[in-house]
Formats: structure tokens, sequence, C-alpha cells
């Protein structure tokens, strides 16, 4: 009960730690150019329902899913708070995700070893997903929201095998089913909208694109890191997991 009421804990503090840094970096990066499409959708004004990039299926920016909620927060104060505790939430329960995730195989051990586990929560959750279904911007087509989600978990589940087969295995048969599911979602493709006409420059898209997967990086390390230095402070005393045979990555 320790060990896991310790997981929860360090999740909790890391999570937000990294969300409210990612909301700041959002600020920074994603924010200008979100509002920079959205006087390409209405003509000339900045739209009243400005959306925040966060990592996550839906890939950004969904139009219909807002027609149906009708609610949206009020831009400035009140949009940040809530996309912050958006963040926290994500960051949470990513946390949740890696530190469980390292446990099972013998814990986060050091700073460095955190990083890679971070970067592998970059590639199975925005990276790899995002190749085939990029963020998207105010005013620019999408396909139905649920295709695409079904898609990006998927793809999510099949990266997250296929690196746990190539760290965790050393297997050539294993290694081949990895490279198989890494590459399986974007054969089959994901969801397309009917169109692809936008009025949103492709430069403003591309920066908007690369600020996504900066930022989501940097979050994503961010968790690594902090699960790594903070994990150790509450070992004492945990009924710990059985000691595994899998090779932990460097």
């Amino acid at each position: 009960m320790s060990l896991f009421r310790n997981v929860v804990f360090v999740a909790a503090l890391v999570g937000l730690l990294s969300g409210l840094f990612l909301t700041l970096m959002q600020g920074a990066v994603t924010v200008p150019l979100i509002l920079q499409a959205e006087t390409f959708e209405s003509g000339g004004e900045p739209a009243a329902d400005t959306a925040l990039a966060v990592p996550g299926p839906a890939g950004g920016h969904d139009h219909a899913e807002e027609e149906e909620d009708g609610w949206m927060p009020s831009d400035g104060f009140e949009r940040y708070l809530y996309t912050g505790i958006a963040n926290v939430l994500a960051g949470i329960g990513f946390a949740l995700l890696l530190i469980s995730a390292s446990e099972a195989f013998g814990g986060l051990k050091g700073w460095r070893n955190g990083l890679h586990w971070g970067l592998a929560g970059f590639l199975v959750f925005s990276l790899v997903p995002g190749i085939g279904l990029a963020p998207e911007l105010p005013g620019m087509p999408a396909a139905e929201l649920f295709p695409r989600q079904v898609w990006w978990t998927a793809t999510a589940a099949a990266t997250a095998a296929a690196l746990a087969l190539l760290v965790f295995s050393r297997s050539p048969v294993l290694a081949a089913v990895a490279l198989v599911l890494l590459v399986a979602p974007h054969l089959v493709g994901p969801p397309q909208p009917e169109s692809h006409e936008t009025l949103v420059p492709a430069d403003v898209h591309q920066r908007f694109v690369a600020g996504v997967f900066a930022t989501s990086l940097v979050f994503w390390a961010t968790i690594g890191v902090l699960a790594a230095l903070i994990r150790p402070r509450f070992r004492a005393g945990e009924d710990h997991l059985p000691e595994t045979s899998a090779r932990v990555p460097a």
C-alpha cells in the first residue's frame, strides 16, 4: 500500500510542476500562432474559441466538438486557468503511467534514466502519432473526432509495445515484430478529412506543429527527470515489487 500511495503522490507532484511549465511554454510558443490562425478563420478578428494545444489524442483544435459543447471559457485569465488545469491533469496521468511502467522494470535509476523514460513517452504519445495526425490550428479541416482518437490510441499502444520489445528483449524475432508494430498504423493510415483546403498559411501551420512537438518534448523530458529526482525520496519502508529480469534502459 505504501508503494501505491508514494507512486500516486510523486505522480501528482510531477504532474503539477510539468503541467504548469507546459502552460507557460504554450503561452510563449503556440498561443500566438493559434491567435494568428483565428484571424484567417474569422475574417480578421480572433475568434472567441481559442484553444491551446495539449498533447493527446485529439491532436489539436476540434470545431465540431466545440459547437456541440456550446460553452467555452472567456479569453484571458479564465482560458489560461482552464488550460493550466487540463495540462496539470494530463501531466499527472502521464507521470503516473511513466512511474508505474518504470517501477515494473526496476524503478528509475538517476536523472539520465528518467530522461530516457521521458523521451520514450514523447515518442509514444506525441511524435509517432503526430506523424499521422499533426496538431491542427483553428480553421483547418479535420476528420471525425472518434476515428482519430481510435487511430491515435492504437498507434500509441503499438509504439509502446514496440519500444518495450526493442529495449527489453534481445530476440531478433521480437525486434522484427517491434518494427512491424511501429510501421503498421502508418500503413493503415489515419482518418482524413473530405477536403484539405484551408485559409491558414502553410508556414503558420508548420511553425505550430514544430512548436507543439518542441513543447511536448520538453514536457515529457521534465516529467521523466522530475520523476527520477523525486521518486527515490519516497522509497523508504515500501513494499517493493518483485525484482524483474528485464533490462532497464541505461
